[in-house]
């Protein structure tokens, strides 16, 4: 048995010290929150680090998507995916308008581009993709539909950084981009989430929408929201920020380490990767839900702690939407494991978690020697 709790992620942390510095600088300045030294400092180093222009930090990703939302007027139907975590629906619904599901590729695991034309109505009004574990989207595909029927793109990114597609950010496509800072996301600031937008107009937006709607601290000029980043929560990102590129590759190394043993057991299937990733995740496909649920409960004697992403489809949730049946994402979400990977993570014990699973699934009992 394991000597420790292996969970599926934990945060990727700077050292204590390096962060107490940046605490410092705040309790010496009395400045603790409204866009204050730290912030506008991490949304520029953020900025230079990843190749953005205009980055507006925020209290997390969900309110990320609903500034989005807002920050482009958004009112009807919004075309998304039902393979993903419900903070992307909840902020469609949140800001009124309508999630629409279209189901997903049954290889990439992101939307079906193919889908999508035939879920538009007089209604639709934009498309919210997502990066799923940081697999990029059909972006040119999904592009040229939004512009021919005159909609807006905004990609739900929580699962993106570091991320490149066609040899710039990832972030820098889409009408805005929207991320995650979340704790166990590749960048964190324990909680925050950014839009990113090549529009200077949509930039100035999004700032007054965060901060109330207020113009130059004098007029109210949007329906605005609190959704400020803290300078506590900035000085955490600004000290992981400085290890983000080695996180990025380490957890690079570990997927490789994963999917190299993996790959010898012929009944396992995994995520087909596009041009880029950041390799944040580790997706693993079982035959059938029943396998899944064995290996799962056998992991979880070992105190190995692995996460059903993205389970059940968000489709299923049918008390938030009419049930309209999405097989592929249905499929996936049932079949679907993420074992566990972090920085902290040894390849010791990722050694130890892929010969369980060898020796699990090449048994018909599913026992291991004690």
């Amino acid at each position: 048995m394991s000597l420790k709790n292996i969970y599926v992620t934990m945060p990727t942390l700077a050292p204590l010290e390096e962060v107490n510095e940046l605490m410092k600088g705040i309790w010496e300045s009395g400045i603790m929150t409204h866009n204050g030294p730290l912030v506008q400092r991490f949304e520029k180093e953020v900025g230079e680090h990843l190749g953005v222009s205009n980055v507006v930090s925020c209290v997390n990703g969900t309110f990320a998507l609903q500034m989005a939302i807002r920050a482009l007027k958004l009112k009807g139907e919004i075309i998304t995916t039902p393979f993903t975590f419900i903070a992307t629906s909840n902020s469609i619904l949140w800001e009124g308008c309508t999630p629409v599901f279209v189901d997903i590729d049954s290889e990439t695991f992101n939307i079906d581009p193919q889908k999508i034309e035939e879920k538009i109505t007089y209604h639709t009004v934009a498309i919210m993709p997502v990066h799923v574990f940081g697999n990029v989207c059909d972006i040119e595909v999904i592009d040229v539909i939004a512009r021919k029927h005159n909609l807006k793109v905004i990609y739900d990114a929580a699962h993106a950084v570091g991320v490149n597609y066609k040899g710039k950010s990832v972030f820098q496509y889409g009408d805005i981009s929207c991320t995650s800072f979340h704790a166990t996301k590749m960048l964190n600031t324990t909680e925050g989430g950014a839009c990113f937008t090549n529009s200077e107009e949509l930039d100035a937006k999004l700032r007054r929408i965060r901060f109330f709607g207020f113009e130059n601290h004098a007029d109210i000029v949007e329906d605005g929201t609190n959704a400020k980043m803290t300078e506590v929560h900035a000085a955490v990102g600004l000290a992981n920020l400085k290890y983000l590129d080695k996180a990025l590759e380490d957890r690079k190394q570990k997927y490789a380490c994963y999917k190299n043993e993996l790959s010898k057991i012929p009944s396992l299937s995994f995520q087909k990767i596009t041009e880029d990733c950041n390799y944040g995740y580790f997706p693993v496909i079982f035959k059938d839900e029943a396998e899944l649920l064995k290996v799962m409960k056998a992991l979880n004697d070992e105190n190995i702690y692995p996460r059903r992403y993205f389970y059940p489809s968000i489709n299923a949730f049918n008390r938030l939407f009419p049930y309209i049946s999405m097989p592929i994402s249905e499929d996936i979400s049932s079949r679907i494991l993420c074992l566990p990977l972090y920085y902290t993570l040894t390849i010791s014990e990722i050694e130890y978690i892929t010969s369980l699973l060898v020796k699990l699934l090449n048994e018909t009992d599913f026992t291991l020697d004690r």
